[in-house]
């Protein structure tokens, strides 16, 4: 493991499946870019204290391909809390299922925004 990740707590940790491939065989950007989605808007939801929405995905560029079996690893922190969004930085780690060698296949920014009980943004911290 490389060491800027050894002290990180990974968000999600899965492995990726035939159901998520393509006919060729090839997984889906698409369930990637779903898995990136979710480490985010679990720790958006922490921070917000509730429900959250994706707003935003920017930077995202895929560098390696996931192949089937392979461990996916989502790395999701904080960069940025406004009054009303949070962007959290996702990185995707993929090792084969059966080596050590680890790689970064993606990363992105996700943007969220607070929401209050009828879907209206809200304020992220209601102290």
């Amino acid at each position: 493991m490389s060491d800027s990740r050894k002290d990180r707590t990974p968000a999600i940790r899965t492995i990726a499946m035939p159901a998520d491939t393509n006919s060729a065989g090839d997984i889906f950007g698409g369930w990637l870019m779903s898995q990136m989605d979710l480490a985010a808007g679990n720790i958006a939801a922490r921070i917000a204290r509730g429900r959250s929405a994706t707003v935003a995905v920017e930077a995202m560029k895929f560098l390696r391909p996931v192949h089937v079996g392979d461990e996916v690893t989502l790395f999701a922190e904080v960069v940025r809390v406004g009054r009303t969004s949070m962007t959290i930085h996702v990185e995707a780690w993929r090792r084969p299922r059966i080596g050590e060698e680890t790689e970064m296949v993606t990363s992105a920014e996700f943007t969220f925004v607070a929401l209050d009980e009828k879907g209206s943004p809200r304020a992220v911290r209601q102290d």
